[in-house]
């Protein structure tokens, strides 16, 4: 029989749930950035007239790429720039 003195705790109760959730939360975000990079990646390789069906042009894409902001926040907010600019000249 382990003696645990009230100022330690076993080695099981070591690992939080918090810690957990914090490197699981840590997994989900890599992932999702790994996602929105492959399909930015993917959105290069369209010819510039698909991208202007799209709203978007490349220099939004880097911008993207580069953005601390979620990428399609930024992209979106070109999109409706350029369609407000278009329907009110």
């Amino acid at each position: 029989m382990a003696l645990v003195l009230s100022g330690e705790r076993p080695l099981a109760a070591a690992t939080s749930p918090n810690l957990i959730r914090f490197v699981a939360v840590l997994f989900a975000k890599a992932r999702t950035e790994r996602a929105q990079r492959i399909a930015l990646q993917s959105l290069l390789e369209l010819e510039p007239h698909r991208l202007d069906d799209l709203g978007i042009n490349r220099g939004d894409l880097f911008d993207a790429m580069r953005a601390e902001q979620r990428p399609t926040h930024l992209l979106a907010e070109r999109r409706a720039g350029r369609l407000d600019d278009h329907l009110n000249p």
